[in-house]
């Protein structure tokens, strides 16, 4: 799947400044209002909204009264938005993220479809600046054909949906998913025809836990295709969202390589195993990214390949 042409792109350098948000997923013991509240009062740009039963039900009854009335709050407090597809549990009460756009069964792809392009409408209703999702881990039993098109086939129509909205659609890769690397979004985008509402999401620790590129250089090889990313701290080979500091990623040429792409959409904090403690976990996520920011300098030298990760446990997607 990798193509050479895509290993390394350096656009040239505009220094954008950055900004910030905080996902949903990290806040979900408070309540939607007060989380908005609390991420303007802390200072954040934005917020990754992920839709959810606690959080903008996509199911629920009213949904278009209860967007714009979000949409207001948002306007209020002065926060943009990307909204955020990967909640646990919002289709299925059995199956963690299921069912997914690789379930053998048509009617369970359909329903993931389904939710996506209401997503794509919540996002335009918000005037969010992406969608985000995922392909799911590739069900026992399914070879890697009939799971890429599969893929295909699902995220066909919620693509069209996209472009209809004017809302790019950024599919992350995630580690033990079918489409889990830079590489595999090259693939898809490539089987797709390069549509031009295509876009990624990259998650800075996905890069540290198990792309052969150092997170800076996997920032500057996605930069023509970003439009939304999430960052955390991680170790190498193990898919554990961490608070900043206690993983392994240098964060300063991280956010001085995404500045320099000219990227202006949102950077989201993505805990979503510390909702126990969120107001503390998006203070400090704050200050430590504004040092962080504040320290960035372009390296004269690009830090080296990471090489192969020591091991990425499979299946544990979106924690």
């Amino acid at each position: 799947m990798t193509n050479p042409s895509h290993a390394l792109v350096t656009p040239p350098p505009t220094n954008t400044p950055l900004r910030f948000g905080y996902g949903t997923n990290g806040l979900t013991d408070l309540r939607l209002n007060d989380a908005l509240a609390l991420l303007a009062d802390l200072g954040y740009d934005g917020v990754g909204l992920t839709l959810d039963h606690m959080h903008l039900d996509p199911l629920a009854p009213d949904l278009p009264a209860r967007t714009r009335r979000v949409a207001q709050r948002l306007a209020t407090l002065g926060l943009d938005v990307t909204v955020e597809t990967g909640a646990r549990y919002v289709l299925d009460p059995r199956r963690k993220h299921g069912p997914t756009l690789l379930d053998p069964e048509p009617d369970d792809r359909s329903r993931r479809v389904g939710l996506l392009i209401r997503a794509v409408q919540v996002a335009a209703d918000l005037g969010a600046h992406a969608v985000h999702c995922f392909s799911g881990i590739t069900p026992a039993g399914t070879d890697q054909d009939t799971a890429w098109k599969r893929l295909v086939e699902s995220l066909t129509p919620v693509l069209e949906a996209a472009t209809t909205a004017g809302v790019p659609l950024a599919v992350e890769p995630e580690p033990g998913h079918l489409l889990a690397t830079l590489a595999d979004f090259h693939h898809l985008r490539r089987i797709l025809g390069d549509p031009q509402d295509l876009g990624l999401t990259l998650d800075i620790g996905h890069c540290q836990c198990l792309e052969p590129l150092s997170p800076a250089d996997c920032v500057r090889a996605a930069a023509p295709w970003l439009r939304h990313v999430q960052i955390e701290d991680m170790r190498r080979g193990i898919h554990e969202h961490l608070p900043f500091g206690d993983g392994e990623i240098d964060f300063p040429p991280v956010l001085s390589a995404l500045a320099a792409t000219g990227y202006q959409g949102l950077t989201v904090v993505e805990l979503p195993r510390h909702s126990h403690a969120g107001p503390h976990f998006a203070d400090h996520s704050l200050q430590f990214l504004h040092r962080a920011a504040a320290t960035a300098v372009t390296p004269s030298d690009p830090a080296p390949p990471h090489g192969d990760p020591s091991a990425t446990p499979e299946g544990s997607s979106t924690s």
